[in-house]
């Protein structure tokens, strides 16, 4: 037979890869015959061929999971325009229910956010080298799942990948990192926000106190017993929850950090602190000392400050991280901390820091309260719709309120001011009342009861200082509203938790991208609109030359 030409030989190896099977061969220790050795000859500018065809920019390659030759920068855009179904497999063959590893184990997909998930941990669930560089050919162009959890994510991709009143909802164009059809591990569901329930309780138990012992609800003759069964309710579940974050912090710390970069989640941080100074607030009489000592304001005022100055410094200093990005009704909680450490800090008969406290805290509301009410046109940050975090208005100024007091010692005019301002975003919300149904029960919620309870406390104030039926009939009022939705709330949390096993879903909110990968612009043509743009240009050079010729021709 003849023998072929060169370049149908250059043609058979573009198509058909050779496998390195001529190494397993030589391996074997066994001599080659004359065959094999004529064969190897006529091969040896193939294997020249393979290498140096990695080289080139435009090279044709066989796909492997359709058989058809496309380029690699079709290929690319190809990933990029498929819709992503928010499954977390759409990440370069990131499949958790199908993925095997080298010893036949399923991939811990989760593992993406455990603590110290090394470089090593994570290239001992890749599979095997060959199966890498055929996965390389599959998933080009996408993005790694490392980088988009090990680095920060910032402050406006959480704004425009995820939507609802706490940020907790994904957009239907946004694909997420880990599976949604699984039930996640515990901790990783279990966010920063269960500090609102210990909140919830422990101001709870500020209410029942002044209730108790306030003149103003003298005449109702409540037993301290109430306040000291709310207190240690609230302090075994500041306990439980502390404690199994503390777990998340240890095994899920990748998970921490996206809550601690999340907009509306940092600011339940400083929840742990309020509550401990609500507690040291609200002791109960029969286990409360005379006074209570200044080491334990500095214990709980310490942490609080000094992640204040942090937050405070991205508000100030500009950035990603500015207030006029980040601002949300949730912000309330890192300014009202202020008012309460003034408190206990007054308690602890620490006058000057408690008034430096308050003109801190103060300085911080007024901001907060004019970037919150004016909703910049651009400003994503709050919702259309109506929904209990704009309670969080009133729980700054209450506490403003009840802290000048303690501080002072009488309701006077800056006092009642606060308060005043309080009492009208109270009234504002409740006359909405039908604007505050048809959402989903969260955790979260309760963190909107605190401010309920603080203008209570604050009413309950105002009406020692001015005594009337009036005053004495609204602090009544409000205190059964807030206790009342307490109740509500601890229910509802009971029989999702218990019950309904729905108390604690996926926390979709962690696991966004730090990209985008669905683009709505085309970022990339396809590989045969190569031919389209050669004779788009060649017609409009035609044209052009054509033009210029008539031109020429009319000239002369």
């Amino acid at each position: 037979m003849d023998k072929k030409p060169s370049y149908l030989n250059t043609h058979f190896v573009d198509i058909h890869e050779v496998l390195p099977e001529e190494e397993e061969g030589s391996s074997n220790g066994r001599m080659p015959n004359k065959g094999v050795e004529k064969e190897k000859h006529l091969n040896r500018p193939i294997k020249v061929r393979e290498m140096k065809r990695n080289h080139r920019g435009f090279s044709r390659q066989v796909s492997l999971e359709t058989g058809f030759s496309v380029l690699n920068r079709e290929s690319k855009a190809k990933d990029e325009r498929k819709a992503l179904p928010r499954s977390g497999r759409s990440f370069g063959g990131f499949d958790s229910a199908n993925r095997l590893g080298m010893d036949g184990r399923k991939e811990d997909h989760f593992s993406l956010f455990k603590t110290k998930s090394t470089l090593s941990k994570q290239n001992s669930l890749l599979p095997q080298r060959k199966e890498r560089e055929m996965e390389s050919q599959r998933t080009e162009g996408s993005v790694g799942h490392d980088e988009s959890v090990n680095k920060s994510v910032p402050a406006g991709r959480y704004f425009a990948a995820l939507r609802g009143p706490e940020l907790d909802e994904v957009k239907d164009s946004e694909d997420i990192l880990l599976p949604k059809d699984e039930k996640w591990p515990f901790l990783l569901r279990f966010p920063i926000g269960c500090f609102g329930i210990c909140l919830g309780l422990s101001s709870q138990a500020v209410l029942w106190r002044n209730l108790a012992t306030s003149p103003a609800t003298k005449f109702l003759h409540i037993s301290p017993l109430i306040n000291l069964g709310l207190w240690l309710l609230a302090l075994a579940v500041l306990i439980s929850v502390s404690f199994t974050y503390i777990l998340k912090c240890i095994f899920y710390f990748e998970a921490v950090k996206r809550e601690y970069f999340h907009p509306v989640r940092v600011n339940f941080f400083f929840a742990p602190w309020v509550v401990c100074m609500f507690l040291a607030i609200g002791v109960p009489s029969m286990l409360s000392p005379k006074s209570l000592h200044p080491a334990l304001w500095c214990t709980f005022m310490g942490p609080y400050f000094l992640l204040e100055l942090k937050i405070y410094g991205q508000w100030l200093s500009g950035g990603k991280r500015r207030l006029c990005k980040v601002a949300n009704p949730s912000s309330h909680l890192s300014v009202v901390g202020n008012f309460v450490g003034a408190i206990l800090a007054s308690k602890v008969g620490w006058k000057e820091p408690a008034k430096f406290l308050w003109a801190v805290g103060f300085a911080h509301y007024l901001v907060v309260f004019v970037t919150l009410y004016q909703r910049l046109p651009t400003s994503e940050a709050l919702p259309k719709e109506l929904h209990p975090v704009y309670s969080m208005f009133i729980a700054a100024p209450s506490a403003a309120s009840i802290a000048w007091e303690t501080i002072y010692g009488e309701f006077d005019g800056c006092s009642r001011t606060c308060y005043f301002i309080a009492l009208f975003l109270y009234v504002s919300l409740v006359v909405r009342i039908n604007f505050f149904t048809g959402f989903r029960f969260s955790v979260a919620w309760w963190s909107y009861t605190f401010p309920m309870t603080t203008a209570s406390v604050a009413t309950i104030k105002y009406a020692e200082h001015v005594p009337s039926f009036f005053t004495k009939g609204l602090a009544l009022t409000l205190s059964f509203m807030s206790s009342a939705m307490v109740c509500v709330l601890f229910v509802s949390t009971l029989l999702h938790a218990f019950v309904w096993h729905t108390l604690f879903p996926n926390d979709l909110a962690i696991a966004i991208t730090k990209r985008r990968l669905v683009k709505e612009k085309k970022p990339f043509k396809r590989a045969y609109d190569i031919k389209r743009w050669t004779k788009t240009a060649l017609t409009k050079h035609n044209s052009v030359n054509k033009d210029f010729e008539e031109e020429k021709q009319e000239g002369y």
